[in-house]
């Protein structure tokens, strides 16, 4: 199993963990599996009233897509299968509130995750980042996501820089993607914190207010997304491409910011 989860049944608060420390919890597609269902039982239990997402090993929240991971493609560039795409809270219609507590790295798929989370609390060691563009791809539900929590022009640096420029967690918090960083090691007990108090109150009133909060936004975010899967198929280089460029990587410098 990849997924961890352990719930305090006196709080009420579940903490599901990314565990897989030595891929950097990167996402392949067991996993993939694993978090949709984790998900969907979670609307079953009434003893969960609130989620706290992590990653094992503090070097990475969460790293996005395995590159090791086989997902084929059918060959139509009206349509594109991505297991990333049901990973999240949202996607599986639970509307109970999940916080993500970010250690270490978050990059790339990590969007996935962290776009259907109510809130994010990061580490002051955590970095945020999206590579795609680097290694030839088109950065669209990532961006598309990020664009629902950031200003335009951080959106568009960080899915433009690659891997050249990671974000700060200060930096984030700066531009609303994080709403609270802690001392390293910090984020996992801050979360449990805020969604212990969460869990204290009546939970179809706080479910109702997820759901009030997503519907401001899900116009527009549902609208963007059903023009990405055109976006990959039209912009993203051969996957032998991509691979030759990811294999090419070097220890590389990046810029924090």
């Amino acid at each position: 199993m990849a997924l961890r989860t352990e719930t305090d049944e006196e709080t009420g608060v579940a903490l599901v963990t990314l565990d897989r420390p030595g891929k950097h919890n990167a996402i392949d597609l067991a996993t993939a599996s694993e978090l949709a269902a984790t998900w969907r039982a979670f609307r079953f239990d009434d003893e969960v009233r609130a989620v706290v997402l992590t990653g094992a090993g503090g070097r990475a929240f969460c790293t996005g897509i395995d590159r090791d991971a086989d997902v084929p493609q059918p060959s139509s560039p009206y349509t594109i299968d991505d297991p990333l795409l049901t990973i999240g809270p949202k996607a599986n219609d639970l509307w109970k509130p999940v916080i993500a507590a970010v250690e270490g790295m978050a990059c790339g798929g990590a969007f996935y995750l962290l776009g259907e989370s109510e809130f994010v609390i990061a580490s002051e060691e955590a970095t945020f980042f999206d590579p795609h563009t680097t290694y030839g791809m088109v950065s669209a539900y990532e961006a598309i996501s990020m664009a629902q929590r950031m200003p335009f022009g951080e959106v568009a640096r960080m899915s433009l820089m690659g891997t050249a420029e990671r974000i700060s967690a200060r930096r984030a918090y700066e531009t609303g993607l994080v709403s609270e960083v802690t001392a390293p090691g910090g984020a996992v007990d801050a979360a449990l914190r805020a969604a212990g108090v969460i869990a204290s109150y009546p939970t179809e009133a706080v479910q109702g207010t997820v759901r009030a909060v997503w519907s401001a936004r899900e116009a527009a975010r549902a609208q963007a997304m059903a023009h990405a899967p055109h976006l990959i198929a039209l912009g993203n280089q051969p996957p032998e491409r991509q691979a030759g460029l990811f294999r090419g990587r070097g220890t590389g410098e990046f810029r924090t910011r």
